[in-house]
């Protein structure tokens, strides 16, 4: 089975959701990040980012285990693994790799940040919160442009841009955002998340958890 190193935050459900989607079996290894497991030297030496997730593959691309970190490299590589969700036209594929990037280089750090500093940063800070949250809003309006015209963002069918993507637009409403405005991406959101393994992913350890902004999701794991 493959070796899955995560704990439930947006980029450790990239992997869970991943390896539920693809029906790969895998053994969970809590790395608790509020009690610093990331920086364990058994840890780093898998991930030496000190970031989870991170997976070993025992069967490898050479047959010999392998270990991925970086949540969009192990999209990546799961993907090649499975040949699944990795698009299914050349032209898709390329839409893949743009959307996953995008996701990578601009939703992700800049949604962490504004969460950052609305929930965490030992001080208010207003320009910091302003400046994240209205590049947040710009990122999910681009989202929203794009799903106005394509069922899933990389095109007519579902793929790991929608994997990477969705588990941090899921939590728009912790990052002081509204889809009011954004018809397609609250559309998209429903549709991704009616998926068994989108909700089988997302559930892992959901319960350990303490932010539970995500009240539209909330509801269906723990009820109202």
């Amino acid at each position: 089975m493959i070796e899955l190193y995560y704990w439930p935050t947006p980029n450790g459900w990239k992997a869970s959701i991943a390896l539920e989607e693809m029906g790969l079996p895998y053994n969970l290894n809590q790395i608790d990040i509020g009690k610093g497991d990331q920086f364990a030297p058994d840890f780093l030496r898998i991930a030496p980012n000190n970031r989870m997730p991170a997976i070993i593959d025992p069967d490898g691309p050479d047959g010999a285990p392998i270990s991925v970190f970086e949540s969009g490299a192990i999209l990546q590589y799961l993907s090649r693994k499975t040949g699944l969700f990795g698009g299914q036209s050349p032209r898709e594929q390329v839409a893949v790799n743009e959307w996953l990037m995008w996701q990578m280089g601009g939703v992700g750090p800049m949604a962490g940040q504004a969460h950052h500093f609305l929930k965490y940063a030992p001080n208010d800070i207003p320009y910091a919160k302003d400046r994240y949250c209205t590049e947040v809003a710009r990122l999910y309006g681009v989202l929203d442009r794009r799903l106005a015209d394509h069922e899933y963002v990389a095109g007519s069918n579902f793929t790991i841009a929608d994997i990477a993507i969705w588990p941090w637009a899921s939590l728009w409403e912790g990052q002081a955002q509204t889809l009011n405005d954004k018809p397609h991406m609250a559309r998209w959101l429903r549709k991704v998340w009616d998926r068994p393994g989108v909700r089988a992913g997302r559930a892992l350890m959901a319960e350990k958890r303490g932010d539970r902004s995500d009240t539209w999701v909330q509801a269906d794991l723990f009820g109202p």
